[in-house]
């Protein structure tokens, strides 16, 4: 819609009409209100909508491969569960952690809900799955906070400014209890987390 442009004076107007220069388009409103709403929305419309798919494949404490509809069929996805770190394979409990995750999420459904991906190319996800007390109820059990419940891993603290307030305390009060309780990998007087052990075999080859 064109209007008036502040400070053309009426003097200026010639046959009923201003000059063109003394008109300025106006933005439509319900156009500048849903370029708005577009920009609010737009992160969220890029976060994808969380999948349901099948583990096939745990292949430790902390990584597991999945086999998700996609258009085309079925495609296999690499999961990394999102703010844990489990022990390394060759570390102590690696052998006990992957044990662990096979039994609360392998040959079940899970919901992924995967806001990112590694370096490595694998999905950052949280991991939903029916708890074993209701196993055709609803996904509501987090497979990484179980982890750090049963003592079978670290809360990964270098990726909690990632998470909601909410998620960091349950995490964190997760992780404290196990090790209050000496769960899992706590019976160690000293154990070692995961990214200090890489980064020592990084540093010895």
């Amino acid at each position: 819609m064109c209007r008036k442009a502040t400070g053309c004076p009426a003097t200026q107007k010639v046959a009923g009409h201003f000059p063109l220069g003394c008109l300025v388009r106006q933005p439509d409103l319900s156009m500048r209100r849903l370029v708005f709403t577009l920009f609010l929305t737009l992160p969220f419309a890029l976060h994808a909508a969380p999948r349901t798919c099948l583990v096939v494949g745990v292949t430790d404490g902390d990584t597991l491969t999945a086999r998700c509809p996609g258009t085309g069929g079925y495609e296999r996805l690499k999961v990394r569960l999102d703010a844990i770190d489990a022990p390394e394979k060759r570390q102590a409990f690696g052998a006990r952690a992957k044990q662990a995750l096979s039994r609360l999420v392998f040959a079940k459904e899970v919901e992924l809900d995967c806001p990112k991906t590694d370096r490595y190319g694998r999905a950052v996800c949280s991991v939903r799955v029916a708890p074993a007390s209701a196993p055709q109820g609803p996904k509501t059990l987090d497979a990484g906070l179980a982890m750090l419940t049963l003592g079978m891993a670290w809360w990964y603290r270098a990726y909690a400014h990632e998470q909601t307030p909410q998620a960091r305390g349950q995490h964190e009060f997760a992780e404290a209890e196990a090790r209050a309780k000496k769960i899992g990998l706590w019976r160690d007087a000293s154990p070692v987390p995961p990214w200090e052990w890489r980064r020592t075999e990084h540093d010895t080859h």
